[in-house]
C-alpha cells in the first residue's frame, strides 16, 4: 500500500511540476510574440501607424521646391491676369476714341460731299449757261470722263448743243462714257 500510495505522490508531484513548466513557457512565449512585433519602437511612439515610415528628407525637400515654384507661378499668373485686364481697358478706351474719331470724319466728309455736290451743281449751271459754241470748247479740252461727268448732270437739251459743237472722237468718247457708266447695275 504504501508502493501504491508513494507512486500517487510520485505521479501528483510529476504533473504539478510539468504544468508549472508548462505556464512558465506558455507566459515566454506571449511576451517573446509582442517582443518580436515590435522590435525596435521605442515605447511612447506606439500611436504611430506601422506601415509609414517617416518621409525621406529629400521627398520632403522636393516637395517644398515644388510648392515654392507653384507659388511663384500662381504670384506670375496673378500679375499677368493684371496686366491683361489693364491692356484691355487701354484697348477698349482706343476704340472708343476710334468710334469717337470715325463719327467726326464722316460728319467731315458729309460736309465735304455736301460742298463738293453743290460746287458741282453750281459748275454745271455755268457751263448750261454759256453759249454751247464756247462750252464745247472747254469741254473738248477736258478728259472725257470729266466732260462726261457734267454731261450727265446737264439738261439734255444744253448737253446735246455742247456734244454737237464736240469734236467728234472727244463727243464720241464723253458719249460712250455717259451710256457705259450704269452697264454694271444689277437689273433685277
Amino acid at each position: 500500500m504504501i508502493c501504491r500510495l508513494g507512486g500517487g505522490i510520485l505521479v501528483s508531484l510529476l504533473l504539478l511540476l510539468l504544468s508549472s513548466a508548462a505556464l512558465r513557457v506558455g507566459i515566454g512565449v506571449g511576451q517573446a510574440i509582442a517582443a518580436g512585433a515590435e522590435p525596435d519602437m521605442p515605447s511612447d511612439d506606439r500611436s504611430m501607424p506601422l506601415s509609414c515610415p517617416p518621409p525621406p528628407v529629400a521627398l520632403a525637400e522636393a516637395l517644398r521646391e515644388r510648392e515654392k515654384r507653384v507659388e511663384i507661378r500662381e504670384v506670375a499668373l496673378a500679375e499677368r491676369i493684371s496686366a491683361l485686364d489693364l491692356s484691355e481697358a487701354v484697348i477698349q478706351q482706343r476704340l472708343d476714341e476710334l468710334n469717337m474719331a470715325e463719327t467726326r470724319l464722316r460728319a467731315t466728309l458729309s460736309l465735304a460731299d455736301e460742298a463738293a455736290e453743290k460746287d458741282l451743281a453750281q459748275l454745271t449751271e455755268v457751263y448750261q449757261a454759256m453759249k454751247p459754241k464756247e462750252a464745247a470748247r472747254l469741254f473738248d479740252g477736258m478728259d472725257p470722263q470729266f466732260a462726261a461727268g457734267f454731261l450727265g448732270r446737264m439738261r439734255p437739251k444744253e448737253a446735246a448743243a455742247i456734244l454737237a459743237g464736240m469734236s467728234e472722237p472727244n463727243a464720241y468718247a464723253a458719249t460712250a462714257l455717259l451710256a457705259g457708266r450704269n452697264a454694271n447695275v444689277p437689273r433685277e
